[in-house]
């Protein structure tokens, strides 16, 4: 195949390995999207008529990934802030009609364009941090209508930006006011109705459902699963956010992608996750915005052998966030991981997390072309700092 472009005079963090791949005197080539070298420059393969890119010893990453985020919605939680300064919890927040059915209400009011438009400002937030994957779930309709406008948004933003989105169904986030009373003929509708519908239409890639005191039980979570394997979408959960109702062993057991979140997470949660291959999403921006006190257990991952992914949490409730580096940074001083750790869980887990690691997340021949070239003397740098991009480029599919 013919080599079309070339990055020279780089150092490049391949992802690859159980470090972060570092090659020092670097080069990568592309040919039609797809990366054909990433390694020594010594041995780059001819490339007659290439066209040349040096990067001035700048570093190059994979592009980053985003694998957890609610980054369609409508209006601001603004108010429920402040109530939580105050001294109200998530719980009793929700419970007063906040929350989530709050954001409901404003988003089932907007049109698909007008959805497409406020989510805008947040994505180009993300894209200028090196963003070239980014998952959006539904959530905030909780109606047929309502849900299928925000999935098609989603695909809609992917078209508008030049990213890849991955859609996430997550019709079961909340109990929507007409079935107050009736959670399980909720389900039934998502599981006999809209399940099979988004999967037929395409206008989703997954399927994602609240496991909590909050949400809906296991048993109507396992519901829902049997329903998404049957309509051939895979599976991931927001598990032990709040309380342990063993969300994670639930969605290990229907091999899950992820389960996300994890802070009330047991030993027995963490072993069914490891033999699953799940991978474990952490979400320092909630932890840290609702001032969280019980920490994800990252030794215990760590042991299992879990694959650690961090992701925004992109929402207007509990996570307003469009900074994939300080999350990062969070991830390192709330929740103890090192750098690597932390950029391997913006690329290399991340992919994986949303069933990509054959195509993302990482520079190898055959992965797409998706850089980040950054302007920085160390790969710590983009964990270390707050409120600085040091971005370079973005490279998405060689372009």
């Amino acid at each position: 195949m013919q080599i079309d472009r070339i990055w020279t005079n780089a150092r490049l963090a391949t992802m690859t390995g159980e470090g972060l791949g570092v090659v020092e005197n670097g080069a990568l080539a592309c040919a039609a999207g797809r990366i054909v070298h990433a390694g020594p420059a010594d041995t780059l393969p001819p490339a007659p008529g290439a066209e040349r890119i040096d990067c001035a010893g700048r570093w190059i990453t994979p592009g980053l990934i985003d694998c957890h985020t609610h980054l369609i919605h409508m209006g601001n939680r603004a108010r429920e802030f402040e109530m939580r300064l105050q001294g109200a919890s998530y719980e009793e927040i929700a419970r007063a009609g906040g929350g989530i059915v709050s954001t409901m209400r404003a988003t089932r009011a907007a049109s698909e364009d007008e959805l497409v438009a406020a989510a805008l400002p947040r994505l180009d937030a993300l894209l200028a941090e090196g963003v070239t994957t980014i998952e959006i779930k539904s959530g905030y309709g909780l109606d047929a209508p309502s849900e299928l406008a925000m999935l098609s948004a989603a695909r809609r933003l992917g078209r508008e930006r030049g990213v890849t989105v991955r859609a996430t169904f997550l019709g079961a986030h909340a109990l929507p006011p007409e079935y107050q009373g009736n959670p399980d003929g909720y389900i039934a509708m998502l599981c006999d109705d809209l399940i099979p519908r988004v999967a037929a239409e395409g206008l989703a890639d997954a399927v994602d459902g609240f496991c909590e005191g909050i949400g809906f039980t296991p048993a109507q979570i396992e519901r829902m699963f049997t329903a998404a394997r049957a309509a051939g979408l895979p599976v991931k959960l927001h598990a032990e956010q709040l309380s342990n109702l063993h969300g994670a062993a639930l969605a290990a057991r229907f091999g899950a992608l992820s389960a996300d979140h994890l802070e009330y997470l047991d030993q027995a949660g963490v072993a069914a996750m490891a033999e699953a291959g799940t991978v474990a999403v952490l979400l320092p921006g909630a932890y840290y915005f609702v001032r969280e006190t019980q920490l994800p257990p990252v030794d215990a991952l760590r042991r299992a052998g879990v694959p650690i992914a961090l992701a925004t949490d992109c929402n207007p409730g509990t996570s307003p966030l469009t900074s994939l580096l300080l999350t990062m940074n969070m991830g390192a001083t709330l929740f103890r991981l090192t750098v690597d750790e932390c950029l391997r869980g913006v690329t290399r887990n991340a992919a994986r997390a949303l069933g990509m690691a054959n195509e993302v997340g990482t520079l190898e021949p055959g992965k797409r072309c998706d850089l980040a070239i950054w302007d920085i003397g160390h790969p710590a740098e983009l964990v270390y700092r707050m409120g600085f991009n040091p971005l370079h480029a973005r490279v998405r599919s060689g372009q």
